[in-house]
């Protein structure tokens, strides 16, 4: 955008009051016309609550559509959470890439991009830079404290572990770590992007805000233990942030680093994987982390690969076959 031109309204309505109390549910309305639809819409979920003054939070899931802890676990809390409940407001988008949860796909299939590298996002620009130009400019300014609701999807499995970043003003990472560490995950861990421009992530804790995200799990599923993890960590969360009453529920958690980028490992190859280390399990550097065979022919030997690094594996790759350039592991270090 040249300098002096006026910015544009991004064209998302909300059928919810921001500063109304009580409890409202209703929709982000983005116009979206289209073969099967002319004057169509996408029409994301949202609920509302709030009662009196106090600390904002705004929840979200979703953020890639195969990812099910954070809907699970919104859905739920927009359904049993009362206005009697909490001091403050609750801002809860349980699928907040609707068409990508939709269609049970990582990113959208109307425009084919990340929401989470989408952002600070466009109000003119294709409709997963729409919405998160909405997020930049109208929903993120609203928080205090940030979560964003993550697994693995279809490609990848995790350890479940509640996740901040190393930020450059101290006082805000401590702030966030200190949300991270109420989520209370059964790991908690101190993340390393692979790469941070456009992220959610990076939008919230550029505007000052308490940003906390989670791994949960992963092959395009979740389960008991993992929605648990998630519907017990929001609540936590909402407890800490002084806007829900109530004891948190608490339980040990492993401190997780990820110290340097040979924390992870890439397939330089396609095939058939055969995994030599769990979930959780820890390794030496040289251990043997998986092999990788060729499946075109027999009679040619497996692609090794080893830890590059002492550690735990706190991420693989999940389906059976992999392709060049896919993340196969990812290890991370236990801090005492």
């Amino acid at each position: 955008m040249k300098v002096g031109q006026p910015i544009k309204a991004n064209p998302i309505t909300s059928s919810v009051d921001f500063e109304r109390d009580g409890i409202q549910h209703g929709h982000l309305r983005l116009p979206y016309s289209r073969d099967d639809s002319a004057w169509g819409s996408v029409m994301i979920p949202i609920t509302v609550i709030r009662r009196g003054k106090g600390a904002t939070a705004l929840l979200t899931g979703g953020n890639h559509g195969d990812e099910y802890e954070g809907p699970i676990a919104l859905y739920d809390l927009a359904q049993t959470l009362t206005a009697e409940d909490i001091t403050g407001r609750v801002i809860i988008v349980p699928a907040m890439n609707y068409p990508a949860f939709r269609a049970a796909t990582r990113i959208s299939p109307i425009d084919k991009v990340n929401m989470n590298r989408a952002f600070p996002g466009r109000p003119d620009g294709s409709v997963t830079e729409k919405i998160a130009d909405y997020f930049q400019r109208t929903l993120l300014p609203l928080a205090d404290v940030v979560l964003d609701i993550h697994a693995g999807g279809k490609t990848l499995d995790f350890v479940p572990f509640a996740a901040a970043h190393v930020l450059p003003d101290k006082k805000q990472q401590g702030r966030c770590v200190e949300v991270m560490q109420a989520f209370n995950a059964p790991y908690s861990m101190m993340l390393l992007e692979i790469d941070s421009a456009g992220m959610y992530d990076t939008a919230a804790e550029e505007m000052g805000k308490v940003f906390v995200s989670t791994e949960l799990g992963g092959g395009g599923t979740a389960t008991a233990r993992s929605a648990a993890i998630a519907k017990t960590g929001v609540r936590n969360v909402l407890i800490h942030a002084g806007i829900l009453r109530g004891d948190p529920a608490f339980e040990p958690t492993i401190r997780l680093d990820m110290p340097s980028a040979e924390c992870f490992t890439f397939s330089e190859h396609d095939g058939l994987v055969e995994p030599h280390v769990d979930l959780g399990q820890a390794v030496r550097k040289g251990d043997l982390l998986a092999r990788i065979w060729t499946i075109d022919r027999t009679g040619r030997p497996a692609a090794e690969y080893r830890a590059k690094m002492d550690g735990i594996l706190v991420a693989r790759h999940f389906p059976g076959r992999i392709t060049l350039g896919d993340c196969l592991a990812v290890l991370a270090i236990k801090v005492e």
